[in-house]
């Protein structure tokens, strides 16, 4: 077991330097006494608590940088190891009370460029300098801390917070390949209200009912900020939905759940294509048979699903988004898509026509956009599925492991949140 010690707690009313306190009492919502200037950036419980070593920052001091503890926004400053080196899920037992659980690291931004010579921030990047990132953690135990408190490191017993932060690339991806998927609608000339707000985005789209346009990412890390769904979709005059991992008041039911699956690129195993599919993925210039394909099987709202035709076009170009479609006898029966972000392929639509299901298809799919993900960098392919459906067998069949169940919430105008 690793020993260290709490050389500082660092508390701000908003944004960065933090300063200097004597103790603080720590919460499930972090330092109390302590805010964040961005709140879609930082913070939650999955966020509470930032740390970064001395030594790292003695280091990068020692190359002319003007940075000291709690110029860059740290909640805790600590000695005797580096924390950025050691694996997630690792817990921290600080002082006779706090325990925390690292999390993730800590992305820099420019509000913490003044800290570095020529406001070089990403000097500190677990990505280009591993030894040297600040990182956060959730609070497993609540206490008060003090300078000088002593802390036991404990590494992690089993892969559950590697699990966590597989579930976390997987949603943010699923985020961004929603965003696309709006933000075409908007383009195709469908009203859908956008929040695009650090890890959050909310969509509303009075026109297009249920969950594909009226829906909320992203609170799965941030449950304290869900009354701003609730108060988006009302001001839109619309229900709308949100994917979390737990109630998000006493009582609340989901109306469905989902599997999140994950799988590495090389470990997909969807076996053979049948010898009168072929699969291939759509050039930007051919459109029209994804979007009616979703239309007629995606099971939504008339609208909704017309929706899906009309912004193909749109969605076509967008960089990120690649379209596949299946064809039997020389005709389209199945399609999906493949969304790119931050090394991970999100699957989506995949869907089938009644007639030409049970025949594999749409394993194929999947296995074909595995391939088009690995030629274009991604090492992980996620997709979600209805828990025990169809598609969630599939993905099990294909090889994925199940990273993350989610429970699909409505919100409406009146829920009792916050």
């Amino acid at each position: 077991m690793q020993r260290g010690r709490l050389v500082q707690v660092n508390v701000s009313p908003g944004g960065v330097p933090k300063r200097p306190v004597e103790s603080a009492r720590v919460t499930r919502l972090g330092v109390e006494g302590d805010r964040q200037a961005n709140v879609t950036a930082h913070g939650g419980p999955h966020r509470a608590v930032s740390l970064l070593g001395i030594e790292a920052i003695r280091r990068m001091a020692s190359e002319g940088h003007p940075i000291a503890p709690g110029t860059t926004g740290e909640n805790l400053t600590i000695e005797g190891f580096d924390v950025s080196t050691l694996p997630l899920g690792t817990r921290l037992a600080i002082g006779d009370e706090l325990v925390v659980e690292l999390s993730g690291a800590v992305t820099p931004c420019t509000t913490i460029r003044h800290s570095f010579a020529g406001e070089r921030y990403g000097r500190l990047s677990v990505e280009t300098h591993p030894d040297d990132s600040r990182m956060y953690s959730r609070v497993v135990r609540e206490g008060t801390v003090r300078p000088g408190d002593p802390i036991a490191v404990t590494m992690p017993a089993d892969g559950d917070a590697e699990q966590r932060a597989t579930a976390r690339r997987l949603e943010r991806a699923e985020r961004a390949s929603t965003l696309a998927m709006w933000r075409a609608g908007a383009a195709a000339g469908h009203r859908v209200d956008i929040v695009d707000d650090g890890e959050l985005a909310i969509g509303a789209a009075p026109d297009l009912p249920g969950p594909p346009f009226n829906l909320g990412h992203g609170f799965v890390e941030m449950p304290h900020l869900l009354g701003r769904a609730r108060d988006h979709f009302a001001a839109n005059g619309v229900i709308g939905w949100a994917w979390t991992d737990a109630a998000p008041w006493p009582g609340a039911e989901p109306d469905a759940s989902a599997v999140y699956g994950a799988m590495a690129v090389d470990a997909v195993t969807a076996g053979e294509v049948p010898d009168d599919v072929i699969v291939r993925r759509l050039g930007r210039d051919e459109v029209g048979a994804w979007g009616a394909i979703v239309e007629a099987a995606g099971g939504m709202h008339a609208a909704t699903g017309r929706a899906f035709a009309d912004l193909e076009t749109h969605l076509a170009n967008e960089a990120h988004h690649h379209r596949f479609v299946a064809e039997l006898d020389g005709r389209a029966v199945g399609t999906g898509s493949l969304h790119t972000h931050h090394h991970v392929g999100w699957l989506r639509a995949g869907v089938v026509l009644p007639e030409a299901r049970g025949r594999g298809i749409q394993r194929a799919l999947i296995r074909e956009r595995a391939a088009h993900a690995r030629e274009l960098g991604c090492d992980l392919i996620g997709a979600s599925a209805n828990a025990g459906g169809v598609s969630a067998r599939n993905l099990e069949r294909v090889g994925a492991r199940v990273v993350a169940v989610r429970g699909r919430y409505r919100i409406e105008a009146e829920a009792p949140i916050g």
